[in-house]
């Protein structure tokens, strides 16, 4: 009797069991579902309020430093523009994977092609994208940024910032947003000690990035109101270029002679240069403006990799830190 008891019991745990398993779709399964169906999020961009429903996971970022932000989330794009200018300029810890597509170029994408993805999401760039912002939205909900507004350049790093939090916010990624923030934060106060170690906090400094135009040397100067003038300031160092106005993309450009108005003793000079277009080792090379300067005479020039990112979220802030540190440092 007992055995027949067992029995049954046995065949009514396994008839519960099957039941319970939905057909294979684990309660996990079920309420991950839930979830993203039920995430909704009403955020701000540059053309208003945006109303965002689901979770997007197959998301186009039509900018480089907002493909860096989902990557900075554990978030691979669908689709970026110039995959492959992308891995050539943005040096950074994270890969693209090889599944991401090519969208055409930041200034022109391909709308075909992004309307064939199927997106769930479009993150697009203000001052890039305004004239097709109608076409993109047929195609999929359209995220849009302005760092380079009025509002935005009074300070770049945060506008940034900002930007990589709302997409934390739409991909419900918050948490890992924070915990990436402290943890650059964190990173920053640990670089910043080992320059106190060396003597070196709180040096002042002007930072360029360096290139060829019609056979000339052009250098962007970057202001206070500028990305990698936030490192740097985080880093401890003064910034030694000063503008009564921000800088609209946190930069001037200008010609070698305009660096002869830095000549503060111990001033350090930072300059991200492409190996091929090493306008310092080539063109100024023997120039008598160039080889005068205070700082350039006392050997205290830095140049960092043309690949540097100088634009972007936690991801590009690490590696710009990383660069400017070790360079200063392993010299």
């Amino acid at each position: 009797m007992r055995n027949w008891l067992l029995l049954i019991s046995i065949l009514v745990l396994t008839m519960l069991a099957a039941c319970g398993s939905n057909g294979g779709e684990t309660d996990s399964d079920s309420n991950d579902a839930e979830h993203t169906d039920a995430h909704t999020v009403t955020i701000e961009d540059a053309t208003g309020e945006k109303t965002i429903e689901g979770i997007p996971e197959d998301i186009v970022a039509l900018e480089w430093y907002n493909a860096e932000q989902l990557l900075s989330l554990g978030i691979q794009p669908a689709g970026i523009p110039n995959v492959e200018g992308f891995n050539d300029w943005m040096n950074i810890e994270e890969e693209l994977a090889e599944s991401v597509e090519d969208v055409g170029t930041r200034e022109e994408p391909n709308l075909e092609a992004i309307k064939r993805m199927e997106p769930d999401l479009i993150i697009a760039a203000q001052f890039r994208h305004e004239q097709i912002l109608d076409r993109l939205e047929d195609i999929a909900p359209v995220v849009t940024f302005a760092p380079y507004s009025e509002e935005g350049s009074a300070d770049l790093y945060e506008s940034l910032m900002s930007e990589y939090e709302t997409i934390a916010e739409i991909t419900d990624k918050e948490q890992e947003a924070d915990q990436a923030i402290a943890d650059l934060n964190d990173f920053y106060d640990e670089q910043r000690q080992r320059l106190a170690d060396a003597g070196l906090e709180g040096t002042k400094y002007i930072a360029t990035m360096a290139f060829s135009s019609q056979n000339s040397p052009v250098l962007r100067l970057y202001s206070d109101n500028s990305y990698p003038a936030a490192v740097m300031e985080n880093l401890g160092f003064e910034n030694a270029y000063q503008t009564d106005d921000a800088e609209q993309y946190g930069f001037t450009e200008v010609g070698i002679e305009t660096l002869q108005y830095f000549q503060e003793d111990d001033l350090q000079f930072f300059s991200i240069v492409q190996e091929n277009d090493h306008i310092f080792e080539d063109q100024l090379a023997g120039n008598a403006v160039w080889e005068n300067l205070s700082f350039v005479k006392e050997g205290n020039t830095h140049y960092l990799p043309g690949d540097t990112p100088v634009i972007g979220g936690v991801s590009s802030a690490k590696a710009l830190t990383e660069q400017i540190v070790d360079t200063m440092l392993d010299e």
